[in-house]
């Protein structure tokens, strides 16, 4: 347990469950934020106000300046993300924000660097990166490609192996201010992203049909795993809840699901993805895993980057 205080923007769905797994580890927060002006936090027990983030800006607000704060979750909606980061950046204030990192690449990037040039932590909660479904997938994956290497040799010939991340659940009037792929697509590229470098991936092609439904079509252009394929398909207004990755190789193929599924057919989120993630973001503060931290905060500006420069 520890005695780390914060600031929590935006009271939803996603900031309701970082605040409950982050008090579980002993954090106080001293101001909750959120959008809905004048109205008390759903917690009856709760002794902190909600305050219209509006009301109060941030070069004025009280908390950032007299109170002894260790860190800022924002979980508000994706639109306000880089104004609210940025703030905070300036300030020297870690912070803990929902994906995307912003709506746009050159943002996303802004916000990388400012945080290296302040010397202060950016931590962008893609929670599937720490899915421990993937992660047993991620290790079974880069054995069958080393295997596929050594099958070719010296051979220069791009590797035959493909692999596609379906992402759908049905509507919601959830991250309605972004489209589907900043939405639901940075998953599965934040995912992509930990088996393959940025420099080495190439967008073929990328389709967003509608705010609901996109398709983008990357290959891995150079390095050793040159020829690999990779196809993301996301729908937030389907009639199935889909969480999968195929990898097909020249004899074989496999389909993992990273989500568990009740007998409704609704997802039963794996807490240990959340918990995962909250748990590696105090290592941070605490001053562990220093580099793996810029490391992952990089390939979140990247994964903006990949579909919206």
């Amino acid at each position: 347990m520890n005695n780390y205080k914060a600031i929590l923007i935006g009271h939803g769905t996603m900031g309701k469950r970082h605040r409950a797994r982050f008090e579980s580890c002993g954090v106080q927060f001293v101001k909750i934020l959120d959008s809905k002006a004048g109205e008390k936090c759903e917690d009856p027990d709760s002794n902190v106000d909600c305050v219209e983030i509006g009301c109060t800006p941030f070069s004025e607000d009280p908390i950032v300046n007299d109170a002894d704060v260790d860190f800022v979750v924002i979980a508000s909606p994706a639109s306000t993300h880089y104004e609210y980061v940025k703030k905070y950046l300036e300030l020297k204030v870690p912070v803990f924000v929902e994906k995307p990192l912003a709506t746009s690449g050159a943002q996303a990037q802004e916000l990388y660097d400012l945080a290296k040039r302040n010397n202060t932590i950016l931590f962008v909660a893609q929670s599937e990166c720490f899915n421990p479904i993937f992660l047993n997938f991620r290790k079974s994956l880069k054995i069958e490609l080393r295997e596929c290497l050594e099958l070719h040799g010296d051979s220069t010939a791009p590797l035959n192996a493909k692999l596609e991340f379906r992402r759908e659940h049905r509507y919601s009037e959830r991250c309605r201010d972004v489209g589907v792929a900043l939405d639901l697509m940075v998953h599965d590229l934040s995912l992509f992203l930990t088996l393959f470098n940025y420099e080495d991936v190439s967008v073929e092609n990328f389709i967003q049909n509608s705010d609901d439904e996109a398709w983008a079509f990357m290959r891995v252009k150079s390095g050793k795993f040159k020829g690999v394929e990779a196809t993301f398909k996301v729908n937030r207004n389907s009639v199935q809840d889909v969480r999968t990755i195929t990898a097909s190789f020249e004899d074989a193929e496999y389909i993992v699901s990273l989500a568990k599924y009740m007998k409704n057919g609704e997802v039963d989120h794996i807490a240990d993805s959340l918990e995962n993630e909250h748990r590696f973001f105090l290592k941070l503060l605490a001053g562990a895993c220093t580099e793996w931290g810029w490391r992952a905060a990089q390939n979140a500006a990247n994964v903006v980057k990949l579909i919206a420069p």
